[in-house]
């Protein structure tokens, strides 16, 4: 029998707005799609049965932290992440060229080497390679794996961004070279080029020479305003392959995603659900809720009261406001449980509309709501 191949199917448009299906011998993955981030191989405070029921189709793993813990030998033991967490679904990984941005004090960048770091565990030095990224990548055995990249922070400094081109697109090569040619797994390369529309277009030029299953926009949600985002996406996602999946890296709320979707993009990961599950705030379809604010004491109200899952609907905003006061750890599983599945029933109305040939309508019901 022959093995199932990584393949991306665009089904339908509306406008700019698409709808389609990756498919990965671990399973599917319907677009537009939300991945729940699990930097260190759990999506924090969520057990993975949980993360099924919410309809997650895919999470989100790293390559640097992974690296550092548990590490490679672990995983090896484990046949790689999906085993060791009890994650049966497919995975993607980045390939940590996001800590090189935010790590940067502890880190050092060689176009020739790669990146040498002296861990924030330990301070002990390593280096990570494009090579070595990769590597790393194919131990954790991820389903979609990333060409490290330079995500420079924000900046108007056209020398800078040229430069992390040039980097970049170096490295992309060479992540090419070691991914090889396994038809089971996709390679997406990274675009950078800050908010010039220029930039962005020739750094996608140069990854389409190379050749990738999928192309991500990196080096947003670092700082700029939405409508800055909204602007280079809206001025260069068209340029992007239309047969290959869209990822905007990073991204983010409900109506960030909402306005990327509108340009043409199909993936998207964001650590908000679970940081905002566990700071109190909630998103549901009436909005964001702070749930620590003193108007819920008394609230007998559940965040939707046709949650499910976990009995959510059984939890009313009063007892939450206790167990975030009291600072009880059931807070943070509950709201951000909640939130995963808000985020997840958003995107499967979000196809529904796609679908249906009414996303404008949807999309200017909500823009405004978060």
């Amino acid at each position: 029998m022959k093995k199932l191949q990584f393949s991306f199917e665009l089904i339908t448009q509306d406008k700019k707005a698409r709808l389609g299906k990756i498919t990965t011998p671990r399973g599917s993955i319907d677009t537009p799609a939300f991945m729940p981030v699990g930097t260190l191989g759990t999506v924090k405070s969520l057990f993975t049965d949980d993360l099924i029921k919410t309809g997650s189709q895919i999470i989100l793993g790293n390559t640097y932290h992974l690296m550092i813990r548990p590490g490679i030998e672990v995983l090896n033991k484990f046949n790689g992440l999906h085993d060791y967490m009890n994650w049966q679904k497919p995975i993607l990984t980045d390939s940590g060229g996001f800590q090189i941005m935010s790590l940067a004090k502890l880190n050092k960048i060689d176009i020739n080497i790669g990146a040498v770091f002296s861990s924030h565990i330990d301070g002990k030095k390593f280096v990570l390679s494009p090579e070595k990224s990769i590597q790393i990548q194919k131990a954790i055995n991820s389903d979609i794996l990333m060409v490290l990249d330079e995500c420079p922070s924000l900046t108007y400094n056209k020398d800078k961004l040229i430069s992390a081109i040039e980097i970049s697109t170096s490295w992309a090569k060479r992540c090419k070279i070691e991914f090889g040619n396994d038809k089971s797994k996709g390679l997406f390369g990274i675009i950078q080029g800050g908010l010039s529309k220029e930039l962005r277009v020739e750094s996608l030029e140069k990854l389409v020479e190379i050749g990738f299953d999928g192309y991500a926009m990196g080096g947003l949600a670092v700082g700029e305003a939405q409508e800055e985002m909204f602007t280079i996406l809206n001025d260069t996602v068209s340029y992007m392959p239309k047969d290959k999946p869209r990822y905007l890296m990073g991204v983010g709320t409900p109506s960030d995603i909402l306005g990327a979707i509108k340009s043409g993009i199909d993936m998207f990961d964001c650590v908000m659900p679970t940081r905002s599950g566990r700071t109190g705030l909630a998103f549901t379809w009436e909005g964001k809720v702070n749930l620590r604010n003193a108007k819920y004491i008394n609230d007998k109200s559940p965040l939707d009261e046709n949650e499910s899952i976990r009995n959510l609907n059984l939890y009313s905003k009063s007892y939450l406001n206790h167990l975030i006061k009291t600072n009880e750890i059931l807070a943070s599983m509950l709201i951000s449980l909640h939130n995963i599945n808000f985020y997840q029933q958003f995107m499967l109305e979000i196809r529904k509309a796609i679908k249906k040939g009414k996303f404008d309508n949807f999309y200017d019901k909500y823009i405004n709501m978060f």
